[in-house]
């Protein structure tokens, strides 16, 4: 065992010691009772890199929660990556399902190369490669003040590679590379009918209900093939590429295992698509939630005045998601019955993101991952968002590694989220390869 490896061997459990200290402040960006734990959470995450040893380290403020930047620039010669990461956690809500506090431990990934970097650190006096880092506070509400901190500083976070260790594996021992994410286009449908909640039994059938007039355009989102009938919606969908269809075919896929992880009692989706396909490479058009009337206990007779759902679209690429939200508001208009009126909201939206997966960085990926993990990885297309890896193509047009180890069992953003410590000390060991395997780049 080398020394790096051993160190990473013996600090298993202080590893994880550190990573709770860090989760169980409530960084939560959504809510504004959380701004100075957010804050809170920032200094701490500055704090811990400066004890690691990085040379540079700021808590940068913005209009929203701040970011954290650091650098360590020593490595000569050697490729340069830029981390991103992020420090905010969904709301816990609804805190009743949790059967533990819900900030002992929710977020995870960028500690790893935290960990990482304090392993090189300690083993061999540095890093193999300069790293910039930028860790912010504002992933879970769509990252909107990042751009312009990223933009300002342009020049100073150039970099040779972009890393990200937000997304997932295919199972406990099955390592994966992400080439690619769904964007998304996050709208609520607000639906007004009379000025006040009115008596059913006086109004009712006299005018229009708003919560049904809500259920009629929601339900006429999709056909009965699952298919989403905004007119031209599909038109910019990027259609496969052999290598995607390739790259497809290689991911051993579990979809009995997926569905019965989900708890849903059958698979459902877009007609002529394959369950790994609907949750990859096809868009979705999905109701996040609706609300109307009284939903309290006991009844009350009441025709209410106004409803409201949020949709969510998750994009592929080539699609715009301003161009998919000014198709879908007009649609969702067309849809409304006579006798209320409807409002559409740009909630917040990020474009789909590709990379190639030929790059050699993510060759030198593949390889710290085989020096890690029992199976080599895939490469895969994943269906979630990650807002800012559209505006780093856009900022600086980087080959990007997305190298995560999340599992489909997290129960990501439900109550009784988890981390499996094999995630977290597999991914930690990887995250260390990856350092040396960039540095052979060059």
């Amino acid at each position: 065992m080398d020394a790096l490896t051993q160190y990473l061997e013996q600090n298993r459990e202080r590893f994880v010691e550190d990573l709770k200290a860090a989760l169980r402040i409530p960084s939560v960006s959504a809510k504004a009772e959380h701004k100075a734990d957010c804050a809170r959470c920032a200094q701490h995450i500055a704090d811990h890199l400066r004890a690691l040893g990085m040379t540079r380290v700021e808590v940068v403020p913005t209009a929203g929660h701040p970011v954290v930047y650091g650098e360590w620039l020593g490595a000569k010669g050697k490729p340069t990556a830029l981390l991103y990461g992020h420090y905010d956690v969904q709301p816990p809500e609804p805190l009743e399902l949790w059967t533990t506090q819900p900030f002992e431990p929710v977020v995870r990934d960028v500690y790893m190369h935290l960990k990482a970097i304090e392993a090189h650190m300690k083993v061999n006096r540095g890093l193999p490669i300069n790293l910039k880092v930028v860790i912010e506070g504002e992933e879970e509400v769509g990252s909107d003040n990042l751009a312009k901190f990223l933009r300002d500083r342009r020049k100073e976070l150039d970099a040779d590679v972009i890393l990200v260790s937000d997304t997932a594996m295919l199972g406990p021992d099955q390592p994966a590379l992400t080439y690619a994410l769904r964007g998304i286009c996050y709208t609520q449908i607000e639906v007004t009918g009379p000025s006040k909640d009115l008596h059913s039994g006086h109004f009712g059938g006299a005018v229009m209900d708003p919560a049904n007039a809500l259920c009629t355009i929601v339900a006429a989102l999709k056909d009965a093939d699952g298919h989403i009938t905004v007119p031209g919606f599909y038109d910019r969908v990027r259609t496969l590429s052999a290598a995607d269809q390739r790259a497809l075919h290689d991911v051993p896929f579990d979809e009995k295992g997926f569905i019965a992880e989900s708890g849903a009692p059958t698979a459902w989706g877009e007609k002529g698509w394959s369950t790994l396909e609907r949750i990859s490479v096809r868009p979705t058009l999905d109701v996040n939630g609706m609300w109307s009337g009284y939903t309290g206990e006991g009844s009350k007779t009441i025709l209410p005045s106004f409803a409201a759902a949020k949709v969510s679209m998750r994009l592929v690429p080539d699609q715009d998601p301003a161009a998919v939200f000014r198709a879908f508001e007009a649609h969702v208009k067309r849809l409304a019955p006579p006798g209320v009126t409807v409002k559409v909201i740009d909630l917040h939206s990020a474009p789909p993101f590709i990379t190639s997966p030929d790059h050699p960085m993510l060759e030198a990926a593949r390889r710290a991952l085989t020096r890690a993990w029992s199976k080599p990885a895939v490469m895969m297309r994943e269906g979630g968002s990650i807002p800012v890896m559209a505006t780093f193509q856009e900022t600086h047009g980087l080959p990007s590694i997305l190298m995560g180890f999340g599992l489909d069992d997290d129960q990501v953003h439900s109550p009784n989220e988890k981390f499996s410590l094999t995630s977290f000390h597999g991914g930690t060991k990887s995250v260390a390869y990856l350092y040396e395997e960039l540095a052979r780049t060059h």
